[in-house]
């Protein structure tokens, strides 16, 4: 592609472009170390690392040309920009031919359930017989081919470059508030822009509450001329954002407990599994979910509202909830010799831990453990929060290490003691390495019982811990076969 027919597609993010030079581009980089000859370099600002000062190495590499948002001379064609970020995502998507074009491309944003409401949404379509892909926390997958994740949202040169790979007709992504703030997504194009919920998370990030809703409103400037949205109004975030879209004639779609929603929730039975009505123009339909607890219940209307907004057959969605197979490391559930339930979950938010306590109490649990940590250098405001959920919702609660993320283990082990005294109501414990946590909740469970391991759901551990494992689920399976062989011994 030729850097002039690049440089139309900048739009006002170009500030000056300093050379008469019009090269071939082969290709896009932002990191100067995978500069090849022919490479457009973008050096990005970031909160570690200026790519600015790394020009010269991408230069020497073969960069063609390069985007940067200082004043410079060099010896290549210099674009200067006003934001670095914004440019690479106009650019990528000039580059790949603005693969979201080709495709239905469905946005995902709010605090919790977007990576299941993602699954859900992938397996409504493939039942129907469409072809999807995904980009989320747990993988991306493109034409039935998993990759690993870097980021919730991957970046613009990703985004644009995993897309322009697909094949399928149908991509589905996650869209994280760092995400928008970062300009991740840009020169991406939504068909439909879904909103879960907000809750208390990312303050680390965002100066408030208010600052973290206003970025997610900020995917629905992404929308496609005939784009819609799909919000879930079962809180006051949805609403308001639902008045939003409303002012800028984006046409709104609302799942809710009231007649006034394009989709009512009815009659929740939740026993083993989730049994709810859903009503729509009418007609009710009585659904089955296999994945307990009411926050799933809002997870499968969002995907049946906007699978039918695709123009799939209600009855086709009923049946392909049915079937749903859960995701790895979202209440994955785990099975112990005694009768106990262990759940793996990546709940790492108040709202999300109070929505796996009430599932486990829901379904009759005896007693409801709970397991959980902080991640270093993260939101701190939210783990007072946290700590009060699992002391009120759960009989007893074990805390200890999540990724420390260069804060020391002293540092972190002193907070955990500190908020345990503080907000534990004599119910908690600390137990710093988590694979001893989990052996000890394993060693002690009994009939009738869920142990909930929240935070981590399928990510790696960054730590080293006392068991051989690399992942909470790892860890139980662990001990499960431990457990076998020492009865075969004995």
């Amino acid at each position: 592609m030729r850097l002039t027919k690049m440089l139309e597609e900048l739009g006002g993010s170009l500030k000056k472009y300093m050379n008469d030079a019009d090269p071939d581009l082969h290709g896009i980089q932002m990191d100067s170390r995978k500069v090849k000859p022919g490479d457009l370099f973008v050096a990005i600002t970031g909160f570690q690392i200026d790519g600015h000062k790394f020009i010269n190495e991408a230069i020497d590499n073969g960069a063609a040309a390069v985007i940067g948002e200082n004043e410079l001379e060099l010896s290549v064609p210099y674009i200067q920009v006003f934001d670095s970020r914004l440019a690479l995502g106009r650019a990528a998507s000039a580059f790949y031919q603005h693969p979201s074009r080709k495709h239905t491309v469905i946005g995902i944003t709010g605090t919790n359930g977007k990576t299941t409401v993602s699954y859900i949404l992938k397996h409504i379509l493939e039942h129907a017989g469409k072809s999807c892909s995904l980009l989320g926390t747990v993988s991306y997958i493109i034409n039935n081919e998993v990759y690993k994740p870097s980021n919730t949202t991957p970046d613009a040169l990703q985004i644009q470059e995993l897309i322009s790979k697909s094949n399928d007709e149908f991509v589905v992504l996650e869209v994280s508030s760092h995400a928008l703030k970062q300009y991740r997504i840009e020169g991406l194009e939504l068909d439909y822009g879904l909103f879960t919920n907000l809750s208390h998370d990312h303050l680390d990030y965002h100066p408030t509450i208010e600052d973290y809703f206003e970025a997610k409103t900020l995917m629905y400037n992404y929308m496609k001329k005939e784009g819609s949205a799909v919000v879930s109004r079962l809180g006051e975030w949805g609403d308001r954002l639902a008045s939003i879209l409303k002012a800028k004639e984006i046409p709104v779609y609302s799942i809710g407990y009231d007649d006034i929603h394009d989709l009512k929730i009815e009659d929740i039975k939740l026993n083993g599994e989730s049994r709810f009505d859903i009503q729509m123009g009418g007609i009710t339909y009585p659904l089955t979910f296999p994945s307990p607890g009411l926050h799933n219940v809002y997870n499968a209307a969002m995907a049946f509202l906007t699978a039918v907004k695709i123009g799939i057959s209600p009855d086709v969605i009923t049946e392909a909830l049915k079937s749903f197979p859960g995701v790895p490391g979202r209440f994955e559930m785990i099975s112990h010799p005694e009768g106990a339930t262990f759940i793996v979950d990546y709940a790492h938010t108040k709202d999300a831990i109070e929505y796996c306590l009430q599932a486990a109490q829901e379904h009759e649990a005896v007693k409801v453990k709970h397991i959980f940590g902080f991640r270093g250098e993260r939101d701190k405001s939210k783990r007072e929060h946290m700590v009060k959920a699992s002391a009120a919702m759960s009989d007893e609660f074990t805390l200890t290490f999540d990724d420390l993320n260069g804060i020391s283990e002293e540092e972190m082990a002193n907070e955990l003691k500190e908020l345990n005294e503080r907000f534990g109501m004599n119910k908690g414990r600390v137990i710093t390495d988590r694979t001893l946590a989990i052996r000890e909740a394993w060693e002690n469970a009994r009939r009738g019982e869920w142990i909930l391991i929240t935070g981590k759901g399928p990510e790696e551990y960054q730590s080293m811990y006392e068991l051989p494992t690399t992942t909470d689920k790892e860890t139980l399976l662990y001990l499960q076969k431990q457990q076998k062989k020492e009865r075969v011994i004995g």
